[in-house]
């Protein structure tokens, strides 16, 4: 049934139509659990929070389905005000961005020419971006991409996926570039060509990519809410003299919030991706078809007066 599920939601997060309705009808479906806000000023507001409780964060500027020059540039323009406001504030977060929000779809010319607009001022403000990884189309380009831009700058990391088959290998060729990863278990439908099917593989090439990146030498953001994954990377540390300043934990806005303070608690790096902006249907859809009995909290604030 979870699978289902999953696959339910997935399908759902393609859809432009519903994609459309829920930017007019706002974040009252339930998505504000999983959603800091619409505008930059209350993602701001909600890191300042965050900060507070000792978590560092990471901001993203939802988006789906760019398909015009000017939306690209207008995306590009978004994470240029983020920037600007996080320096402004004081906040302690960086940026995360999908390249397709910034016109890879309509061609990679135009998606470096604004991941540069957007490293020059990262770099200006002494902050650091994330390319998050989508979906398996979309994964060469990205880390040819990534290299791109290493040549030119030092501040840009990227996302690998453990679901993937190619990521053992991907992680050993991005040895080369240093590269600061975020590593995930994955969040798309991919068919079982390219990625494991199964739940249990995908946790063992997990731990697999966690051990090799950081027994590399590079920082590493192990970005779970498994404990066991959390666990197997404390262990790991311990065992094998890796010092917390090499990796952090990293974890959803809205999900296991007490898990994120216990483990700053302890002494670990904890960073909160936090999403924001009117295009979050995609996102929301992903996170209810990632963990389906998220479908109670959902139902829960639609029929809350």
């Amino acid at each position: 049934m979870d699978q289902l599920l999953k696959n339910f939601f997935l399908f759902l997060s393609k859809s432009r139509g519903l994609n459309r309705m829920a930017k007019r009808y706002g974040l009252a479906l339930g998505a504000r659990r999983v959603v800091a806000g619409e505008t930059i000023e209350e993602a701001i507001a909600k890191v300042k929070e965050l900060n507070g409780q000792g978590l560092v964060c990471t901001l993203d500027h939802l988006g789906e389905f760019v398909f015009s020059e000017e939306e690209a540039n207008e995306s590009a323009d978004y994470c240029i005000r983020t920037l600007d406001a996080i320096y402004e504030s004081g906040v302690n977060s960086n940026l995360s961005l999908k390249m397709t929000q910034l016109g890879l779809d309509i061609s990679k010319d135009l998606c470096m020419k604004n991941m540069r607009r957007i490293l020059e001022t990262a770099k200006k403000h002494g902050n650091f971006v994330r390319i998050d990884m989508e979906d398996y189309a979309h994964c060469q380009v990205s880390i040819d991409i990534y290299k791109e831009l290493r040549k030119e700058f030092d501040n840009v990391g990227l996302v690998i996926q453990a679901y993937l088959y190619r990521s053992e290998q991907d992680i050993q060729d991005l040895n080369g570039w240093n590269a600061n990863l975020r590593l995930v278990k994955g969040a798309y439908k991919e068919p079982a060509e390219v990625a494991f099917p199964e739940k249990k593989d995908v946790d063992e090439n997990f731990k697999k990519l966690i051990k090799m990146h950081l027994n590399n030498g590079n920082y590493t953001a192990v970005a779970t809410h498994d404990d066991n994954i959390i666990q197997f990377t404390k262990d790991l540390a311990e065992k094998e003299n890796i010092p917390r300043n090499l990796f952090e934990f990293q974890m959803l806005y809205g999900i296991r919030t007490q898990s994120q303070l216990e483990l700053v608690k302890e002494g670990y790096k904890m960073r909160v991706y936090v999403p924001y902006g009117t295009d979050w249907y995609g996102y929301f859809m992903r996170r209810l078809a990632e963990r389906p009995a998220n479908v109670a909290f959902v139902l829960k604030g639609m029929f809350k007066k």
